[in-house]
């Protein structure tokens, strides 16, 4: 066997060998990830490089006492091609468009955009515990810093669409215009310096409902000014959509912007209407009896309930919420209350044995926090995406994502709209 031959995907998954892949200013993982999956496409030579110097890095880690010549390191990496792991979400063969995934996350985005025959070409995302989940699901492990002028030079040139899930931060508006140096050193700057730079054929932006009103309408005003404006960019009123209106249980409202290049001539854009399926927390609940670890103790069910009636008596409505299973979810959120305004009945449990250190007894009142596969349920991530992290990083990242039906539906008009140019 050659040397070339001794070396397979599951040499890359070596922890001292990615332990000191960190110190490395290179994302050479990320590329080597990317550069396997667009063999059939130009993106390619945008990884190829990096990709070589992880292979034969990883070589010269594993065989200390053996020569490691680039052309050895070119052969390695043909050879690998053809090993590439069974992942659950792989790209379609023959797609019809490409894309690429800003803030990637756990690949909400991703999913919807290959659902309708898309190939992403390039994927960021900082969080290291997201990066095993995407990486899980897709094989590909995504690059990191999207603000790194390194990270950016990565990014193929042909590519139909950008997508971005941004942050939602404050500009220092210096003038009353709002124009694309306002917005220099927030997160969205990056953002509209990539489609300046890159010239996609469509863009498509997704943030948090409290956009319109941030900054008393500023932030969402410079935004759509550098798009129209600066970057030369069709683009439509901003609308608020709920994942609840397309098949999801879930009342979570994010603010989609889509936008085409001008050059392109279109003018006008409809967003999906609400699907009329109509689904209620009981099509997403487990069917099976749930740990006794997600069922909350006594003490901390009337820490809750003091906590409620105390802001009750303020006039307030905060605290805990069970919902009833022909019921609509609240916003599934990573802080805060988010799983205390989700709890839920279930009295399938007989054995109430704690299995983790809780004060008190376990309820007998059958109440629970939802599990993250059913937070991933209520974000529309089918029963095959692996959930890899702890449960505490799972409902971070279900949490932050986007739901991916909205998404889709969205998507689909975009690409109908492209299709017809």
């Amino acid at each position: 066997m050659s040397l070339k031959e001794k070396i397979s995907i599951e040499n890359f998954e070596d922890k001292k060998f990615k332990i000191r892949l960190i110190e490395s200013e290179k994302d050479t993982e990320a590329a080597f990830t990317h550069y396997l999956h667009n063999q059939k496409n130009k993106a390619s030579k945008f990884y190829k490089t990096d990709a070589l110097e992880h292979v034969k890095n990883l070589l010269e880690y594993k065989y200390p006492d053996v020569d490691v010549s680039d052309k050895t390191a070119e052969e390695a990496l043909q050879y690998l091609i053809f090993q590439q792991e069974d992942i659950p979400f792989p790209a379609p063969k023959k797609p019809d468009f490409k894309f690429i995934d800003l803030f990637a996350g756990i690949g909400g985005f991703r999913l919807a955009f290959q659902n309708l025959k898309g190939k992403c070409v390039f994927t960021s995302e900082w969080d290291k515990y997201s990066k095993l989940t995407y990486k899980a699901n897709f094989g590909e492990v995504p690059f990191g810093d999207i603000t790194k002028p390194s990270t950016k030079n990565y990014i193929p040139n042909e590519f139909d669409v950008l997508c971005a899930g941004f942050p939602c931060q404050a500009f220092s508006i210096a003038g009353k215009r709002g124009g694309f140096e306002d917005t220099r050193g927030t997160l969205f700057f990056d953002v509209a310096e990539i489609i300046k730079d890159k010239k996609p054929k469509a863009i498509f932006l997704e943030n948090v409902k409290g956009l319109r009103s941030h900054d008393k309408g500023k932030t969402l005003a410079t935004i759509l000014n550098v798009l129209r404006e600066d970057l030369g960019y069709f683009v439509p009123d901003p609308k608020v959509m709920n994942a609840k209106e397309f098949g999801v249980p879930q009342n979570r409202e994010r603010i989609f912007i889509v936008g085409f290049r001008k050059d392109l001539n279109i003018t006008e854009f409809d967003y999906p209407n609400p699907a009329k399926k109509k689904v209620t927390l009981e099509n997403i609940l487990e069917n099976q009896t749930v740990s006794v670890k997600y069922y909350l103790s006594e003490t901390y069910i009337n820490t809750l309930r003091n906590h409620k009636a105390r802001h009750a008596s303020k006039g307030n409505g905060f605290g805990y919420e069970i919902i009833p299973n022909n019921g609509i979810a609240n916003a599934v959120v990573c802080g805060g209350m988010g799983r205390e305004r989700n709890l839920v009945y279930d009295f399938r449990l007989t054995d109430f044995t704690p299995v983790t250190n809780i004060t008190g007894e376990v309820n007998k009142e059958g109440i629970r926090k939802m599990t993250p596969r059913e937070w991933a349920r209520l974000q529309g991530f089918p029963d095959n995406y692996k959930i890899v992290v702890s449960d505490a990083q799972a409902y971070k990242q279900f949490g932050n994502s986007v739901a991916v039906p909205a998404i889709q539906a969205t998507a689909k008009k975009i690409i109908e709209k492209l299709k017809n140019i």
